[in-house]
């Protein structure tokens, strides 16, 4: 892939222009979905969405820049569904790391993220600075979050958390089996009431292990 583009391109300034950016984000995510990413143009996606290929080079700069806006799109989504901020007033941290864990299930279990998923790993194979791009933006992100709401649980006397970024890898590692058996298409041996128990279990292990001395 080219250089990433999408962060310096032109941020359409109306909502008509808002509006074409969005139908062509989604158009091309349903395509590249469809199709697979190298299987469609940038003819395909105005064809569908309407419009020209101007908009496409005015908005995202090319079709790899199209690609990380998608990336970026759904990244937010991602955050304002599943990933919150901790606010140590409002929320009880376990309630708060339980409910996160399942959101988190809930949306890598949804076939059209599965599917987006293994396309992005596809993509990111052949381009490095994509998969850090997208690593740096996403998944570290959301761990910073975590160890974010662990740092601040620590500074409360909450709990005793040395590494808050440490563990906080360890956490989203409660559901890394079932992340992966997914992408892999493979099935998950249990229903959503057996995962919510054990997310519960698995938390209440890590808190027992972030327990104050």
């Amino acid at each position: 892939m080219a250089d990433i583009c999408y962060p310096s391109c032109e941020q359409p300034q109306t909502r008509r222009g808002q509006e074409r950016r969005l139908a062509l984000l989604l158009c091309a995510t349903d395509l590249f979905l469809e199709k697979g990413y190298d299987a469609v143009s940038l003819d395909d996606i105005v064809n569908h969405a309407g419009g020209s290929k101007t908009s496409i080079y005015k908005y995202f700069g090319n079709k790899e820049g199209l690609f990380t806006a998608i990336c970026d799109y759904r990244r937010e989504v991602f955050f304002k569904g599943v990933c919150f901020p901790y606010t140590p007033e409002k929320n009880n941290l376990r309630i708060y790391l339980i409910q996160t864990l399942q959101r988190f299930y809930q949306h890598i279990v949804q076939p059209e993220n599965i599917a987006f998923m293994r396309m992005f790993t596809e993509q990111s194979q052949k381009d490095v600075q994509l998969a850090h791009y997208f690593y740096d933006q996403c998944a570290l992100n959301i761990q910073n979050t975590i160890a974010f709401a662990l740092e601040q649980a620590h500074s409360m006397d909450e709990i005793f958390c040395s590494n808050p970024h440490f563990s906080a890898t360890m956490y989203f590692g409660i559901l890394r089996d079932v992340e992966w058996r997914n992408l892999m298409g493979l099935n998950v041996q249990a229903d959503d009431a057996e995962i919510f128990d054990y997310i519960n279990y698995c938390v209440d292990i890590f808190l027992k292990a972030h327990q104050k001395v």
